[in-house]
């Protein structure tokens, strides 16, 4: 009966320790240019290559692209950098230009001066801290990248990412910089900031705590939807590029938006897609 009764309990340690986190690591992978953020996974996880299209097929924000660009390249340099919001409308290329730039500052560099590219997803941003204290220090310069990133009511992780970029008392490490996409330009739902305007005692105070998320960005860099011309060529671009030769290109393309209800950089690649696997060529 008592060696039952260990054995018992034995497995449910062994249980209880296979469901324990993993100890996180007390600094950073030496090697590598791009990692997920798994703190469940025990830290920072290995990307062997990155998602990402050549800078130049990101047509349509022009702007954009210019000022994020000039911002990586001064951090990337060890100079002052500013943390970046690219707000908008969805599928213009806000995620795309974030890894595609990551690529070109990497292009000519060499270790320690490549720029290290870190994703956090949006359900760890309570982490944060613990990153960046495992960043903190390192030789190296590391671009934190958040997809999608938005919350919700009764969500308090935003307060972490605020503390985190500016007004904790350890600040924001000097070799890690913060971007951010979200189609929401203050990360808050409109009507959870209205809710808290008809609430509160001071209303105004209740929408500054939630407005003042964003301001912590220093960049805002705003995705608008794109016009046919914009499409049309971010089609070219892609065909260009990839050797596709269509003699209905637009006629098609534009079909194929129709039914889609939308014009956007991800419309155009998805159509560069489908016509690439009737055509039996790779997008390589």
């Amino acid at each position: 009966m008592a060696d039952a009764k260990n054995g018992l309990l034995t497995r449910i340690a062994a249980a209880l320790e296979r469901l324990a986190p993993h100890a996180l690591p007390a600094k950073a992978p030496a090697g590598g240019d791009a990692f997920v953020w798994e703190p469940a996974q025990g830290g920072l996880v290995a990307v062997g290559r990155v998602a990402s299209l050549p800078l130049h097929l990101l047509k349509g924000i022009d702007r954009a692209r210019d000022v994020l660009f000039e911002n990586t390249r001064r951090f990337a340099d060890g100079l002052p950098a500013n943390n970046a919001l690219l707000w908008g409308a969805r599928g213009m290329g806000k995620s795309s230009l974030v890894k595609s730039i990551h690529a070109e500052i990497n292009r000519a560099r060499k270790p320690p001066a490549r720029l290290v590219l870190v994703e956090i997803h949006r359900e760890d941003i309570a982490t944060l801290p613990s990153l960046l204290r495992l960043l903190r220090g390192d030789r190296r310069r590391f671009l934190l990248y958040c997809d999608d990133l938005s919350f919700d009511k009764d969500d308090t992780s935003y307060k972490s990412l605020k503390a985190a970029l500016e007004g904790g008392i350890e600040g924001r490490p000097p070799n890690v910089l913060l971007y951010a996409t979200s189609n929401r330009r203050h990360l808050m739902p409109r009507d959870m900031m209205e809710n808290e305007r008809s609430t509160a005692i001071n209303p105004s105070e209740a929408v500054e705590e939630k407005v003042s998320l964003s301001d912590r960005f220093g960049l805002w860099l705003g995705f608008h939807n794109c016009g046919q011309e914009e499409y049309l060529a971010m089609v070219d671009g892609y065909a260009a590029h990839y050797g596709i030769a269509l003699d209905d290109l637009h006629a098609s393309a534009l079909a194929w938006a129709a039914a889609r209800g939308s014009r956007s950089g991800r419309v155009a690649w998805q159509f560069i897609q489908d016509i690439a696997g009737r055509l039996g060529k790779t997008l390589d």
